[in-house]
């Protein structure tokens, strides 16, 4: 009943043409806040999700639930020119546009969809230059990564992007169909569960033990953003450290990450690819 209200009452505000199409825009997605930032257009996002915590900016946006969760009568309040979703299970374009908001939505599963989110938003807000001039550095960033890969042997590896608090169980790692995937290669790694068809698929430490990663990425509990103290990141090492017989453990590559830079397929794609390449090769940083 309050969203019919809040519905009937914007119908009747006085109309007129606003100097920019899309001067109010809601994001319901972490990536997608971070590409608005990264075309200079953080001062027209007016709502964002939960987790939308980059750039810093960005936290003070008004908060319009979560990517599952999202509070349709807030992001209505906030008389929004443009919504930009991601592609989700819970219809949100057509419960959007069933209220009588414009919706742009969009596909972040591989790295050609991240660039071609940069280039519809960029068209959509009128920033079009903007969008290309960043979808130019973010390639030449990534082909640096690729060129300095290039000729270094391919390491077998695991990311593991979620498991149980504490414990090797539970555990979910990074598959074919994951936009990671292709920046593990790009960086000089060979994805354990590359042949795997989905993005995140469940693994056992029974599988990780046959197939003997050279290097483990462990991102610990999922949706950790940010912010792990050195004493944290040992404790992820020492649960790994019982496993001797895994490569990764007996030369010391075992790494500790938080999910924030990782899980976020936007603008920073070629900072995370060039922390894949240093964690996959750190004899080279010396």
């Amino acid at each position: 009943m309050r969203l019919a209200g809040l519905l009937l009452a914007l119908s009747m505000a006085p109309a007129g043409a606003a100097p920019d199409a899309t001067a109010r825009i809601v994001s319901t997605a972490p990536s997608l806040t971070e590409i608005l930032f990264a075309l200079g257009l953080g001062e027209r996002v007016v709502g964002a999700t939960t987790y939308c915590n980059y750039p810093e900016e960005a936290r003070r946006v008004p908060r319009i639930g979560t990517y599952i969760q999202p509070n349709l009568e807030t992001i209505v309040s906030l008389r929004p020119d443009l919504v930009v979703i991601e592609s989700n299970p819970i219809r949100l374009r057509e419960r959007l546009e069933g209220l009588g908001l414009k919706v742009l939505e969009l596909d972040q599963r591989t790295v050609s969809d991240v660039f071609g989110a940069i280039e519809r938003i960029g068209q959509a807000s009128g920033a079009g230059d903007r969008a290309r001039a960043l979808e130019v550095r973010i390639r030449s960033e990534l082909e640096e990564v690729g060129r300095r890969a290039a000729g270094r042997a391919k390491r077998r590896m695991a990311f593991i992007v979620g498991r149980t608090p504490g414990a090797l169980e539970g555990l979910i790692a990074v598959g074919s169909a994951s936009y990671l995937n292709e920046l593990i290669r790009l960086a000089g790694g060979e994805n354990i569960f590359g042949a795997v068809s989905v993005p995140y698929p469940k693994v056992s430490l029974e599988e990780i033990l046959a197939r003997d990663p050279e290097v483990i990425i462990d991102m610990g509990e999922m949706g950790r953003a940010s912010g792990m103290s050195e004493a944290e990141a040992r404790r992820v090492v020492e649960l790994w450290n019982r496993y001797a017989s895994i490569t990764a453990v007996r030369e010391r590559r075992v790494w500790a990450v938080t999910a924030d830079l990782y899980v976020v397929p936007g603008p920073r794609m070629a900072q995370a690819a060039r922390e894949l390449a240093r964690m996959l090769h750190p004899e080279a940083e010396r």
